[in-house]
């Protein structure tokens, strides 16, 4: 299974592995890695799929980073029994970020003026059209450092770390695929290749192991004008498609 790109769905993602954790025939799942992360819920979702087939189908799942296995999506990879990067791959970014556009500078120039109502102190936090005030910032601080706890408590009990181990590398810094592996962040070096040779060992498969991938959904023309065009976006555009803040695990 392919995790690309910026994560923003975890809906098809996790329905495939489903598919496949409940599927007898299929003795190993690879999650072959080439992102930067995206959303939290997201990739927190993500992870949890590959942790309950890890643990309750106890089928193996591996994971094989190619270029990119950052933030988020070294988040779903840490759920997996084994991690596999490249000597050069990039690991790790172990951090949250909040961004949304602040576009008040806009209204101002075109004489707009925003008129909202709301009830409770924080309802308007993160309000695009105006600058926070420090409780809101104080507020929204707050979420992200939850976040950031949750991925770092994640992370550690996935590869079966100390949680303050996997906080002192958590500054959202990358590693190479080399250097991770000496941080422990990552199980052996090698390409998908690799990955596919071994874990077909690992589950008794002898001689070459049938791939199964999962079917690419086709695009048709009715899903071009009437379904939804956000989806055909490029990722970073769709990211600022909410005025409310948006939360991610991503490399930058």
């Amino acid at each position: 299974m392919d995790v690309q790109g910026v994560i923003l769905q975890a809906k098809p993602f996790v329905d495939e592995l489903k598919k496949y954790g409940d599927d007898s025939s299929v003795k190993a799942i690879i999650l072959r890695i080439d992102s930067p992360g995206g959303g939290a819920a997201a990739s927190q979702e993500m992870y949890d799929a590959v942790k309950r087939v890890r643990d309750q189908k106890k089928k193996m799942i591996v994971a094989s980073i190619q270029t990119v296995g950052a933030s988020g999506a070294y988040y779903i990879a840490a759920g997996a029994n084994k991690i596999y990067a490249n000597r050069a791959s990039i690991v790790g970014s172990i951090g949250v970020i909040a961004e949304w556009v602040n576009y008040g500078d806009l209204l101002r120039w075109a004489k707009l003026k925003e008129v909202i109502f709301t009830a409770g102190e924080l309802k308007a936090a993160g309000d695009p059209a105006r600058e926070m005030t420090p409780a809101e910032q104080t507020y929204l601080q707050s979420l992200v450092n939850e976040m950031y706890g949750q991925f770092i408590r994640d992370v550690a009990e996935g590869r079966k770390m100390k949680v303050d181990d996997v906080k002192g590398m958590a500054s959202g810094r990358v590693w190479t695929g080399e250097q991770a592996m000496g941080l422990k962040l990552i199980d052996q070096l090698g390409g998908f290749q690799n990955a596919v040779d071994e874990t077909a060992k690992a589950v008794g498969i002898h001689g070459e192991p049938s791939l199964v991938h999962p079917e690419e959904k086709k695009r048709t023309l009715a899903d071009l004008l009437f379904g939804d065009i956000t989806q055909l976006l490029p990722a970073q555009a769709r990211m600022l498609q909410t005025n409310n803040p948006g939360f991610f695990y991503l490399w930058r």
